[in-house]
């Protein structure tokens, strides 16, 4: 099913580069991918609460994927070279991090609140810039990006389930994420990495770091026992194996999104998708009490959301279209 999946997504991948626009493409399926994923990280975690075993079988199938791939010549990846992989090393350990610390917060923190936190990330992701040398943001960019801050600190406010422990998790996600996109987009550019390249180095560094923390944290054998004494369950076992081939997709879609676009691209995907990711959020799967603070806030982080991102395609449209199309869709 996995390698159905891969050979559907580098179909797709193809199809769309030669019949419409491929960063439209890009864009769009890493909106769909992330906006479940949302959804079935929460679910599978209620069940089943070892988070880095998760992570850890999610890029174990990665990697053997991609690897099948380019032994039968269904990818044209290159091999492993050991200065690629030195350079990607800290891509690896901060997406790694990105992704525990999400799946940690969602211990504790609602479906809305988890996607008002997330939408932090275009202001890291402009202070990184800043940092790195890039021009001062438009005050629109500014501006929005206040009010997206704004939202989250009233409707945290107004949060009835508020965790300390669960707020402070999901933040750190947001720096670790910044901290990748940006790393991802740079590799990407002057490396002239393609996205399955850059998605391979990244399982395959991460698998070692994630087996010693999951023996760090005590989570081995426990999660061993947990996962065998639950396969007896079709429910479970349903969601565990969508929770991983969708941890496939959602790898490969986002840094073929930062390598077509940009990684504030793939930012403001984020912040507009979480526009229904919230809305279903307050529905499904429970845990959310609902309070007027609370929604307000979370509203006008909404709010800041859609200004961010029409601000940043205005400033786009100014600028002379650049084409940057995947070289995985190339090489031949």
């Amino acid at each position: 099913m996995e390698t159905c999946v891969y050979f559907l997504i580098q179909f797709f991948s193809l199809w769309c580069f030669q019949s419409c626009s491929y960063s439209l493409f890009a864009a769009s399926s890493y909106g769909g991918a992330s906006m479940a994923m949302v959804f079935i990280n929460k679910a599978i975690i209620m069940q089943y609460a070892y988070s880095m075993t998760l992570v850890t079988v999610q890029q174990l199938a990665i990697t053997t994927l991609i690897h099948m791939g380019r032994v039968v010549g269904c990818t044209k990846a290159r091999p492993v070279n050991m200065e690629t992989a030195k350079k990607l090393l800290w891509v690896s350990l901060f997406y790694n991090a990105n992704v525990a610390f999400a799946l940690a917060s969602l211990k504790g923190v609602n479906i809305p609140m988890y996607i008002a936190i997330k939408r932090l990330t275009p202001l890291a992701v402009l202070v990184a810039g800043h940092f790195s040398g890039k021009k001062r943001p438009s005050l629109q960019v500014s501006l929005s990006v206040l009010l997206i801050a704004t939202g989250v600190l009233i409707a945290a406010l107004g949060d009835f389930s508020f965790d300390l422990f669960g707020y402070g998790m999901a933040l750190t996600s947001v720096f670790f994420q910044t901290m990748y996109l940006v790393l991802v987009e740079k590799s990407g550019a002057e490396d002239g990495l393609s996205s399955v390249e850059i998605m391979f180095y990244n399982s395959f560094l991460s698998i070692p770091f994630l087996v010693l923390l999951i023996l760090v944290t005590g989570e081995f054998p426990n999660s061993l026992s947990l996962l065998l004494a639950k396969s007896t369950s079709f429910s479970f076992l349903m969601i565990f194996l969508v929770s991983v081939v969708m941890g496939i997709v959602l790898n490969f879609t986002m840094f073929l999104c930062t390598v077509v676009n940009s990684a504030l691209t793939t930012t403001i995907v984020g912040v507009l998708k979480g526009v229904g990711s919230m809305t279903l959020g307050f529905f499904v799967l429970g845990g959310v009490q609902v309070h007027a603070l609370n929604v307000t806030g979370l509203a006008i982080n909404t709010a800041g959301g859609v200004w961010y991102s029409y601000a940043k395609y205005q400033e786009k449209k100014r600028k002379q279209p650049k084409l940057s199309p995947d070289l995985e869709a190339h090489r031949r």
